[in-house]
């Protein structure tokens, strides 16, 4: 993309990688350095052209349509560190798939402060790649398994699926106190903010999003108890909170949870948000086979299971 910042249009062919993709978005991936304003003011005004017509920024690309770029002045950029190659524990990859086991303290992303994440360090090592992207996100401080897709088909397809409920999305997490009722669900609404002071949170809201989390108890002691989760929706902090609003924060919780309880078991080595991505469940979004994907408890969680819980036969 080099010779946009020349005085003359470019013409970019649609591959597989970019089918489906909403023409907005296959500008702001491609013009780095344009001001994202600047990208919808020369589509509203035509001067990007798809197959030498006009488009809305909502318009889905196919394959073979050809794009015509304006020139651009690209602004500097500003300096950055190169992403840095991350020790990521591959647990599937096929020409389609990867999923990687995302240690605790990574970004899946850049962004908020966070120069680059797992999806940057990705991209510097497989340059020969002509698509990763993340089929779905994992706070920074969670553990555990993550789907990056290698193929635009399988994106589209793997997002259809986490809309309609198809992937079986379970996590593991140690929470404060005894969790009595069995197993239940959580439904709480969920609403998402930004503080004064530009920090994303979201609180239980009766005008919030739908939201449902399956909760089923593993181990209890009246301290501590150990949860399996089953995410029924797909909300942004959507276990934490449903946890903390339910009385049982998760050990190591920052935004949400218990300060003085995280201090006092920070010596017994909690010394991160205490909640694992264990399992994946779903169609393949390529080949339709079934797929079934575990990533054991981190040794930090299981040190502490071990010393809390008897008998944990986990």
């Amino acid at each position: 993309m080099k010779d946009l910042s020349k005085a003359r249009a470019t013409l970019l062919e649609v591959g597989e990688e970019s089918a489906a993709q909403r023409i907005d978005n296959f500008l702001l991936r491609r013009l780095k350095g344009v001001p994202k304003s600047h990208v919808y003011r020369v589509l509203r005004s035509g001067e990007v052209r798809v197959n030498s017509g006009r488009v809305k920024p909502d318009y889905r690309l196919r394959i073979g349509d050809r794009v015509r770029v304006p020139p651009l002045r690209l602004a500097s950029p500003a300096a950055r560190p190169a992403p840095r190659p991350l020790d990521l524990p591959i647990v599937y990859e096929d020409a389609a798939l990867l999923v990687i086991d995302k240690p605790s303290g990574i970004a899946v992303h850049g962004g908020s402060g966070v120069s680059y994440g797992v999806i940057e360090s990705l991209r510097a090592q497989r340059p020969e790649a002509k698509s990763l992207e993340l089929a779905h996100r994992l706070d920074r401080d969670t553990s555990g398994l993550l789907i990056i897709a290698k193929k635009r088909s399988a994106l589209v397809e793997l997002h259809r699926m986490l809309r309609e409920g198809e992937v079986e999305k379970v996590y593991v997490a140690l929470v404060q106190g005894r969790w009595r009722g069995g197993e239940r669900e959580l439904r709480e609404r969920l609403h998402k903010f930004v503080t004064g002071g530009g920090e994303r949170r979201v609180a239980v809201h009766a005008g919030g999003q739908a939201a449902a989390t399956q909760v089923k108890p593993i181990a209890a002691t009246e301290a501590y108890s150990l949860l399996e989760l089953r995410l029924l929706t797909g909300r942004t902090h959507q276990i934490r909170v449903h946890l903390a609003h339910a009385g049982h924060p998760v050990l190591g919780d920052d935004k949400y949870g218990d300060f003085e309880l995280n201090r006092a078991v920070a010596t017994q080595g909690v010394k991160r948000l205490f909640l694992h991505a264990r399992r994946l469940g779903f169609r393949h979004p390529i080949d339709g086979n079934d797929m079934k994907l575990e990533s054991p408890m981190p040794e930090d969680m299981l040190s502490f299971c071990k010393m809390n819980f008897k008998n944990l036969g986990y």
